[in-house]
């Protein structure tokens, strides 16, 4: 209990509870700082601040919500889509998965991927005549254009794409 009370003291005295005037913090703020250690007491004087590097990501993957969400993302998509049926208990979905990721990735938001759970979305799966998994839809347009199923290797996930974009 002694040390729940001192940290909560601790982190209200070095996190301020609300934003400065001008708008939030920078990244390097106090809020970032580390503070000394002080044997004599429990305060502290703030270290030089250390500097939070992020990248931007862009999100060329997502997971289909409900029906609504397939058709405003995937169907009615000026994008071409690949729509990769999958399970969570699937093995080849696994591994599939991830290594379709990377490749539509490396195209630059020239495609996109949908990932659609048939365990949570069965009625897209009876829709789309998805009868094994991982099955992958090739969309352009709101039609299907091509489809496999199964795993394949780099170069042929990456012909795939290629033959979608055209």
């Amino acid at each position: 209990m002694a040390q729940r009370l001192l940290l909560r003291r601790f982190l209200t005295s070095v996190i301020p509870r609300k934003p400065p005037q001008g708008g939030w913090t920078s990244l390097t703020s106090r809020t970032l700082q580390t503070p000394k250690y002080n044997p004599g007491g429990l305060t502290g004087t703030p270290s030089p601040a250390r500097t939070l590097h992020t990248t931007r990501v862009c999100s060329t993957t997502f997971n289909v919500q409900d029906g609504p969400d397939f058709q405003d993302r995937v169907v009615n998509s000026e994008t071409p889509v690949v729509v990769d049926f999958h399970a969570q208990w699937c093995g080849p979905c696994k591994i599939l998965g991830p290594r379709l990721e990377k490749m539509v990735a490396k195209q630059h938001g020239k495609v996109v991927m949908a990932k659609v759970d048939i365990d949570d979305h069965t009625d897209l799966a009876i829709e789309y005549e998805v009868s094994a998994v991982p099955t992958v839809l090739a969309i352009k347009n709101g039609d299907v254009v091509d489809k496999f199923v199964g795993i394949k290797d780099e170069d042929q996930l990456e012909a795939f794409l290629k033959k979608l974009i055209g």
